[in-house]
């Protein structure tokens, strides 16, 4: 390559639309070498160095870290004919960037959701609704939802078990939160990492007369039943027997190994009336599932009550009508309340 063939530092930072103190920058740090120096020491750049600098730039404006585009940069297939592909470099490069940019984004939206509700909020209700979103991270985390429910379950269920229910009672953040779901939200997150109060029994009596292996057959049974359920509670129908309550019963005769009968469905109705409830929680998950302007998403607690008023009926007892429910992938019996 001749000399004639060279650029200054000047002619490159001209063709390339940026300042000297650009290309010097990027040449000190090793990502955009010189070809030679002058007689005067002056630097001197091939005929690739422009494709090279433009390329560092659109790397640099994706706000790409100086390591990450050395990274893509020493992984060109030919610098020397402007071949810039960046292969799998660029690829996780732009992979990390987008993840880190959603973590970002949401975390901007919720904060902009809870400044609309600090602002939406009535004075005397403000501080009440500061301390709930304080005691949130951002973006918001669900794993005092999920510690609550592990401490619950059955101590040696099967680990899907486990993984499977919590997908049905865990509900994520909205992507997108409007100022009531955030505060739903946050309402939830202090249900389930307050401390346990209440008399009834932390265990209910389904995980005892089932046993581990049993509640992991009961609960697959219910998510069933419970979608099932579900999809009525959308098109407004009213509690009826069918496939879903049968659905409903068989989880609980399977768990038990006992046969479904009239007489065990009038027994399974009378325990599952008398079983503690939490309502709340129901209530609040609803409220962060359901999209604004949409009718309430059903959960697993609002399908228990749907089928438990149909198991009501069916087995001639009064319809207990709506009312609060425990967890499990729906509602079976409940873990001790809590404020």
């Amino acid at each position: 390559m001749s000399y004639d063939d060279l650029w200054s530092i000047g002619e490159l930072a001209e063709q390339a639309g940026v300042t000297v103190k650009t290309v010097r920058f990027y040449s000190d740090r090793g990502l955009l070498p010189e070809t030679s120096r002058s007689v005067g020491g002056h630097r001197r750049y091939g005929p690739n160095a422009l494709d090279r600098l433009r390329l560092i730039r659109a790397l640099r404006a994706l706000d790409l870290p100086l390591p990450q585009v050395r990274r893509i940069l020493d992984q060109e297939p030919d610098q020397d004919h402007g071949d810039h592909g960046g292969g799998s470099a660029l690829e996780g490069a732009v992979a990390e960037r987008l993840r880190a940019l959603g973590s970002q984004l949401a975390a901007l939206r919720w904060r902009e959701a809870a400044l609309r509700l600090v602002q939406e909020s009535p004075p005397g209700l403000r501080a009440e609704r500061l301390r709930l979103i304080g005691a949130l991270a951002v973006p918001p985390s669900t794993a005092a939802m999920a510690r609550f429910w592990r401490a619950w379950l059955p101590a040696r269920m099967p680990a899907p078990a486990v993984a499977a229910f919590l997908d049905v009672a865990v509900p994520p953040p909205p992507d997108d939160p409007t100022p009531e779901q955030t505060l739903a939200f946050a309402r939830l997150h202090a249900l389930t990492s307050g401390p346990c109060t209440g008399a009834g029994p932390t265990q209910p009596a389904a995980h005892r007369a089932a046993g581990a292996e049993g509640s992991a057959v009961l609960y697959a049974g219910l998510a069933e039943a419970y979608e099932l359920a579900g999809a009525q509670l959308r098109r407004g129908r009213p509690p009826h027997p069918g496939e879903a309550l049968d659905g409903f019963v068989a989880a609980y005769t399977s768990a038990y190994g006992t046969r479904d009968t009239p007489a065990f469905r009038r027994l399974l109705a009378g325990q599952l009336a008398a079983d503690p409830r939490i309502d709340r929680y129901w209530e609040l998950t609803a409220v962060v599932l359901t999209p604004p302007g949409r009718q309430p998403a059903p959960t697993p607690g609002s399908a228990h009550d749907w089928l438990l008023a149909a198991l009501a009926a069916q087995s001639g007892g009064t319809d207990p009508g709506p009312q609060p429910s425990p967890p499990s992938g729906g509602r079976p019996p409940a873990p001790r309340q809590r404020p």
